[in-house]
């Protein structure tokens, strides 16, 4: 049975995403594709499009990743993952924590095709941020092993990202160099 024909028959002839009918084509999930149903899903034209990054993400249209997140196949679950950690609304990050992928599936989803895993580090609005930004404190934080408080509204300039650990980054407050909880900050502009 070619890979096609094995995915129309395991999706229902529908895409695997957001369960359109119509321009149905396979898409083979990076890295290192096999040409297996496995590591292949079967998507829409828009799907394929806003996840090649050929048109713009339309979150609108993503809504169906709360239905299609639960899917059985890892290699929908894959791409699920992916795309609700593109979007940058509060819904995806909401779905993203109810998502449940086993160890393997995990890591096959946080795989960038390069081999090496990227963290991606999100303020408490779910905007990305990157070493050399400057947030703002949105909370009084006790400074553990130092005798002060930094107070909520400080600045925090060339914040550095501790690589492997997406809910922490490190900057200076009142002179001393602290780790902070990404949850407590929002990126300034």
């Amino acid at each position: 049975m070619s890979l096609e024909k094995e995915l129309l028959q395991r999706s229902n002839q529908s895409c695997e995403l957001c369960s359109a009918t119509e321009s149905l084509a396979v898409y083979e999930i990076p890295p290192n594709p096999n040409g297996s149903a496995q590591q292949a899903i079967l998507i829409c034209h828009q799907c394929q499009q806003q996840i090649t990054g050929d048109q713009a993400l339309d979150a609108n249209h993503w809504r169906c990743l709360n239905d299609s997140m639960w899917s059985e196949t890892p290699a929908v679950q894959v791409m699920a993952y992916r795309m609700l950690h593109r979007l940058k609304e509060s819904w995806a990050r909401e779905l993203i924590d109810m998502l449940y992928l086993d160890e393997e599936t995990l890591q096959w989803a946080k795989s960038d095709g390069t081999g090496e895993e990227k963290v991606i580090h999100l303020d408490s609005n779910g905007n990305v941020l990157e070493a050399g930004d400057t947030v703002t404190l949105i909370k009084d934080l006790k400074v553990k092993g130092a005798n002060f408080t930094a107070k909520r509204g400080t600045a925090v300039r060339r914040i550095s990202l501790v690589q492997d650990n997406p809910e922490h980054i490190e900057g200076k407050v009142n002179g001393q160099h602290i780790v902070i909880l990404t949850q407590y900050v929002k990126k300034s502009k």
